[in-house]
């Protein structure tokens, strides 16, 4: 009899430490799991996007859209391909079984471009894999303000592609970062069709001396004596200047140049949008996207924080500014729901203790529930699943299906 009861007393303090370890074990996997405000369903997806260069949809179809269909077909555990042919831009999206690793699809999918740029004809365009990111993966927006008012659309672009998008690249947890607005930094020749008619030159001819003349060319070496010098072609363009001095042609003797056919500007490249702000007129902006997977919160976190090192290397008078981003919509949505969780559970025990009319019966039935969340909490760390509305809300009502089991014993 006494080591029965020996026996039973070391059943309970075992159960009891299982129990505990369970519960703060919970604790531990709630605190690492991803939080966000809603789940992403999004399938196991990579894009494929081509932009051509003045295409019609038709003409796209043909020689961009279908071979990088065709060299698709046959991928391990590939679902589905859809593809849209817009004018100057190919987009080509293609699904895999779920539960299939988006860096395993992204690989079989980098092999066989390979294969689909040698199909695609020279010009028409190098199709680029996008982002490893989903539709909700943009956690942030930002615009840049210029408090000074001496720089133009194209000079806030090239601040921004050129210093912030790159610094913000680097913090962990972003996949992207793409840009609004503004006016992209081009180099224009402006060509004069009476010059090319009075030196008979096609304008084939115009960007073939500017790709010739603007770039660096490597040689061999020279020995002489007990020294060995190397010997390069330095022509890489600088300055609006230097791409005025290429040469295109010679006519009887006299270099023609690309000046004397026309003037050479900075100015802006075609766009098909533009950003406003406060109805304040066009403004730069950008949006950044986080890396399939991450902890939106943890991720916002550190992209304010590094707004904070990139406003200190800005030039004088630019900052930027974000202006929305996904941590207010995420906390809000993770505390209502914790809150509804505790508060259910503190419920449910104050009912429990009712009911059954007692101290002991009733600790039995409510100790079950920080065990079994604390199992939820780290089956959803193990498989994945990241804190949500859609998550939380099922672990707040499996509390209540749960104690009815347990009473109903």
């Amino acid at each position: 009899m006494t080591n029965f009861m020996h026996r039973i007393a070391g059943g309970r303090l075992l159960a009891a430490i299982a129990a505990l370890a369970m519960t703060l074990g919970g604790l531990f996997a709630f605190r690492a799991l991803p939080v966000d405000a809603f789940p992403d369903v999004t399938p196991s997806l990579v894009q494929v996007f081509t932009e051509t260069e003045g295409l019609a949809p038709e003409e796209v179809e043909r020689y961009v859209t279908y071979p990088i269909e065709t060299a698709m077909s046959g991928l391990p555990k590939l679902k589905s391909m859809r593809s849209v042919s817009n004018f100057g831009l190919s987009v080509v999206n293609i699904y895999f079984e779920d539960g299939t690793d988006v860096y395993f699809a992204r690989q079989v999918v980098g092999e066989r471009l390979a294969e689909a740029r040698g199909n695609i004809p020279d010009g028409f365009g190098d199709p680029q894999m996008g982002p490893i990111s989903t539709g909700l993966g943009i956690i942030l927006y930002f615009r840049l303000d210029d408090t000074s008012g001496t720089r133009d659309l194209v000079e806030m672009r090239e601040i921004q592609d050129w210093i912030i998008k790159y610094q913000l690249q680097t913090v962990p947890g972003v996949t992207e970062v793409l840009s609004l607005g503004g006016f992209e930094k081009q180099y224009q020749v402006r060509l004069d069709p009476d010059a090319l008619l009075a030196y008979d030159i096609q304008i084939g001819d115009v960007i073939g001396a500017l790709e010739r003349g603007n770039k660096t060319e490597g040689a061999q070496f020279l020995e002489i004596g007990a020294e060995q010098y190397t010997v390069r072609g330095v022509g890489l363009a600088r300055s609006v200047d230097d791409l005025a001095e290429i040469v295109v042609n010679v006519d009887d003797g006299r270099p023609v140049r690309v000046r004397d056919l026309g003037e050479i500007v900075i100015g802006g490249g075609v766009r098909q949008g533009l950003a406003t702000a406060n109805g304040q007129g066009e403004v730069v902006a950008g949006l950044v996207l986080k890396l399939y997977g991450t902890n939106t919160s943890d991720v916002i976190a550190r992209v304010q924080q590094r707004f904070e090192e990139i406003n200190a290397s800005l030039p004088e008078g630019v900052t930027a500014v974000p202006y929305y981003d996904q941590g207010t919509l995420v906390n809000k949505a993770a505390a209502t729901v914790t809150t509804a969780l505790w508060q259910g559970g503190l419920l449910v025990a104050l009912v429990v203790f009712v009911f059954l009319g007692g101290w002991r019966p009733s600790l039995v039935v409510v100790l079950s529930i920080p065990f079994s969340v604390g199992f939820a909490f780290i089956a959803m760390n193990v498989l994945g699943i990241s804190a949500n509305l859609m998550s939380l809300g099922g672990v707040a009502i499996a509390i209540g299906m749960m104690v009815d089991g347990d009473t109903a014993q």
